[in-house]
This record gives C-alpha cells, sequence and structure tokens, in this order.
C-alpha cells in the first residue's frame, strides 16, 4: 500500500504546476507599501517645488531683469542648445515604435445545432464502434471533471453515424468558423475588406492548399499587394503570436490595418483509437474562433477599444520532453491523433516561470520589483533556505485572459498566482461555454469580461497562453475606453446565465 501511495502522491506532482507562491501575503502591508514607493517621486517632488515656487514669488523685477541679461550674453549657447533639443525630439519622434490599436474583434458563434451534450456524446461514441470500453469509460471521467458544459459545438461533420471527416468537411469548418467571425467584424466596424494590408491567420492542425489565408483573400477579395501569412503547427499560443507578427508588420508599414484570424480545425484531426493520452483533445477542443482588426493609424485611437503594451514570448522547443509533450503521432494501429504528455503541467509551469520572469519587469510596479530583489539578495547572501519571493501580478492587471486549456491549467494558476475567483471566472465561464477553442480561446474571455460590464478606461489585460513546442506567450492591453460589448458578443443571449455554479 505504501508503494501504491507513493506512486499517487508523484502523479499529483507531476500533474499540477511548481508551487510557485511561497510567500505570505501581509495583504494590507503590501499595499501600504506598494503605495507609498509608487508614488515616492511625486511625494518628494511636492515640497522641492514647493520651494520653487516660494523663491519665485520672491523675485523682484530688477532680478527678472538680470536674469534675461545673463541670457542674452549666452545667446549662442541658448541656439544650440534648442537646436540639438528639436533635433533629438524630431528622431525620438521618427524612431519611437508605433502604437498598435485594437479596434474591434469578433468571435465566432456556432449555431445550436452543433451542440453536443455530455450523453449524446458518449452515446455517439460508443456508436461509433470505433472505442473499446476502457476508452469510453475515460473519456465520461475526462468530461465530467472537464468543466465542459451542455452547450459546446463539435464540427457538423462529427454528428453524422459514422463520422465524415473529409478534406471537404474541414474546408467547409474553416469557411464556417472564419468567414462567420470576419463578417460580422467588418460590420462592426464599418471597414472596408479592400482597406486590408495585412492578413495574418493561425490554424495548427488544418492547413491546406491553397493556404486558409488564401481562401480568406479569395472570398473578400482583397488587394493585390496585402501581406498575408499561415502560421501552422504553433498550438494554442498561436494567437498571441500572430499578434505579434501583425505588430511587428504594422512598424514597417505606415497606415496600415491588419487582420489576425485565430482558430482551429477539429473535422480532420478528431481521434478515432484507444490511447489514452491521444484521447484527451476529443473531449476538450471545440468548435470556435476569432478575427481581430489592429490599426497603426493615429487617427483610430479615439475609436480602438485597446492599445497593445506588451508581447512577451517564451519557447522551450530545445528541450526535448518539452518538445514532445504535445505531439502529433499515429498509435500502433495507424490512428492520427494528438498526444498529452503526462509532464504537460511540470512543464507548462516551467514555460510560465520563465516567460513571467521577462514580463514582470516591464509590467510590476517598482515596489515588487524592489521586494523581489531584496529577497533574491539575501536568499544568495545569507540564508539559501530563505523562500522566493513572486510577485503580485494583481498590482499589474485588472483582468486575466487564461488560456481555456482545461480545469487544471485554470485551476493551478489561480492557485500559484493568487488570483482571486473573480480574476480567473472569464477564464472558466468559457471553458464551460465554448470548450476548449484553442488559440481563440482568450478573446471569449475578453468578450466575456466585456459583456460583464467590468472593462474600464486604463484597465489591463493579461492574455496568457500555452501551445504545442512548448510555448509560452503573454499579450499586455490597456483599455482606451470603457469598453462596451460590440454587437453579436457570443456572451450576448446567454450571459445573464453567468457565472454558473461549477463542481470543481
Amino acid at each position: 500500500m505504501n508503494g501504491e501511495e507513493n506512486n499517487r502522491v508523484q502523479i499529483r506532482q507531476r500533474t499540477r504546476l511548481p508551487d510557485f507562491l511561497q510567500s505570505v501575503n501581509l495583504k494590507y502591508v503590501k499595499l501600504g507599501y506598494h503605495y507609498l514607493i509608487s508614488h515616492l517621486l511625486t511625494l518628494c517632488l511636492i515640497p522641492l517645488m514647493s520651494v520653487i515656487v516660494v523663491e519665485a514669488s520672491r523675485l523682484s523685477l530688477d532680478d527678472v531683469h538680470q536674469l534675461w541679461l545673463q541670457l542674452q550674453y549666452n545667446l549662442v549657447s541658448f541656439i544650440v542648445f534648442s537646436v540639438v533639443l528639436v533635433f533629438g525630439s524630431t528622431v525620438y519622434i521618427m524612431t519611437r515604435p508605433r502604437s498598435v490599436y485594437l479596434l474591434d474583434y469578433s468571435c465566432y458563434l456556432p449555431p445550436s445545432h452543433l451542440k453536443v451534450k455530455y450523453q449524446q456524446f458518449m452515446e455517439h461514441s460508443e456508436l461509433t464502434g470505433d472505442f473499446d470500453e476502457s476508452s469510453l469509460e475515460f473519456q465520461r471521467k475526462i468530461l465530467e471533471r472537464s468543466g465542459l458544459g451542455e452547450e459546446t459545438c463539435v464540427p457538423e461533420a462529427m454528428h453524422y453515424l459514422p463520422p465524415r471527416p473529409s478534406m471537404a468537411a474541414a474546408r467547409q469548418e474553416a469557411e464556417q468558423v472564419m468567414f462567420g467571425a470576419l463578417d460580422k467584424l467588418f460590420a462592426n466596424t464599418n471597414v472596408k475588406p479592400r482597406d486590408i494590408g495585412i492578413l495574418v491567420v493561425n490554424c495548427s492542425l488544418f492547413n491546406p492548399t491553397p493556404s486558409l489565408s488564401a481562401m480568406i483573400i479569395n472570398k473578400y477579395k482583397l488587394r493585390g499587394n496585402i501581406r498575408s501569412f499561415n502560421l501552422g503547427g504553433m498550438g494554442c499560443s498561436a494567437g498571441v503570436i500572430a499578434i505579434d507578427l501583425a505588430k511587428d508588420m504594422l512598424q514597417v508599414h505606415r497606415n496600415s490595418y491588419a487582420v489576425v484570424v485565430s482558430t482551429e480545425n477539429i473535422t480532420q484531426n478528431w481521434y478515432f483509437g484507444n490511447k489514452k493520452s491521444m484521447l484527451i483533445p476529443n473531449c476538450l477542443f471545440r468548435v470556435g474562433g476569432t478575427a481581430v482588426l489592429l490599426s497603426n493609424r493615429s487617427v483610430d485611437r479615439r475609436r480602438s477599444k485597446y492599445k497593445l503594451v506588451h508581447v512577451v514570448r517564451t519557447h522551450c522547443g530545445a528541450n526535448d520532453k518539452a518538445f514532445k509533450c504535445v505531439y502529433q503521432e499515429q498509435d500502433d494501429n495507424g490512428k492520427t491523433g494528438v498526444s498529452l504528455s503526462k509532464d504537460l503541467m511540470a512543464i507548462a509551469g516551467g514555460a510560465l516561470k520563465t516567460n513571467i520572469t521577462t514580463l514582470g519587469p516591464l509590467v510590476l510596479p517598482i515596489s515588487e520589483q524592489i521586494l523581489f530583489f531584496v529577497t533574491l539578495v539575501a536568499k544568495k547572501l545569507f540564508n539559501a533556505k530563505i523562500k522566493p519571493y513572486i510577485p503580485d501580478f494583481k498590482l499589474a492587471f485588472d483582468h486575466f485572459c487564461i488560456h481555456a486549456g482545461g480545469r487544471a491549467v485554470i485551476d493551478e494558476l489561480e492557485k500559484n498566482l493568487q488570483l482571486l475567483p473573480v480574476h480567473a471566472e472569464a477564464s472558466r465561464m468559457t471553458l464551460h461555454r465554448f470548450g476548449n477553442t484553442s488559440s481563440s480561446s482568450i478573446w471569449y474571455e475578453l468578450a466575456y469580461t466585456e459583456a460583464k460590464g467590468r472593462m474600464r478606461k486604463g484597465n489591463r489585460v493579461w492574455q496568457i497562453a500555452f501551445g504545442s513546442g512548448f510555448k509560452c506567450n503573454s499579450a499586455v492591453w490597456v483599455a482606451l475606453r470603457n469598453v462596451k460589448p460590440s454587437p453579436n458578443n457570443p456572451w450576448e443571449d446567454c450571459i445573464h446565465r453567468y457565472p454558473v455554479q461549477l463542481n470543481l
């Protein structure tokens, strides 16, 4: 029995993220410290400005006249200084990074006839005849613990008996999702398709010829000199990668619009075998996609929802275990699927730590950075047993969009980053209503926050996603106004029912 208990403990340890949160949260002391350090410069400047004002009020007209004469005697120096100032300002304005604005985005809402309930899913799986009793029981347990609700959708080809995972059906799924999202985006923004100068599409598992980006160009008759890109095989974090690519392109091409389309295709990637590690995607992945409109035009700022602040990307592909933890392969019977390793959560934890180590100095207030640095120095110099200080990211962000990859991922991030239930609410509810929609899930979560009326001007949003390779990518946005949900928000017909009570 002791051996079995040890094995169970080891398995639980492998399936959890590393415990980042090892510090004691002295809530009110930390808040006071944070306020003091954040406003330290202001507090120091107030007495200095008071002294300057008092001294200036004592100047007589003769004193002012003497200052003017001194300036005239040093006219050459003044002119040189002015020229250098103007030249430096011009160089800065010309070379500084262009701001990237998010005008709007649209999430695809599948039709109701594509919804699949638990019982329907299990009955259908049994009737296909592809799964043995052990596999059916495994899928049943995964579904019960998944956090998915009764309204998630699978593609039309999977509703047939037997299923019809053809190339034509996969194309149809891609067209319905991409065109459905783009139609709403163009309608909401009044931007003409021919005005789009940059197009980035990401879809990991379905990459036909012509490409998905070519399908969009053909459908909307986009202009001939459009810069188009099609990203494949990059997993659930590819949406942030696509945003980063579009951002880089907008730094080069002035006064341009960029569209990013993020989706995944299920039709030809359903697994019909009995290998347990390859059955999990069947239970979690569902139909979804999003289209995002970006701009670098300064005139678009006033009508944009958000401004892109940072993108931080972490790639752990040099490590063999990380490279193979999400791996498309064939089982012993030649059936293709995506295998998920038991080490997935530990690898995701390592990628997350690397990512937030880079992101932290960019977004955390100076108070948190000082605490982290002092703890690190103390640990190195005095006591190796001192626990590392984990910064409080709630001081940097108002909203969190955690990739809805599964309940375990959300649970561990909420625990180890010490988030409140409200911070993980958008992720949990997205998983419940739409399932794991891969790279587009972070946009359904943002749409949830907007539908709840929680997005205020100046709020910061952290989108964080994990993907095969293995990758952890973050995007940080700041709200430019009090953001209201756009027409055809995917939550508009059900937001009154959320949040729902989940059996965690």
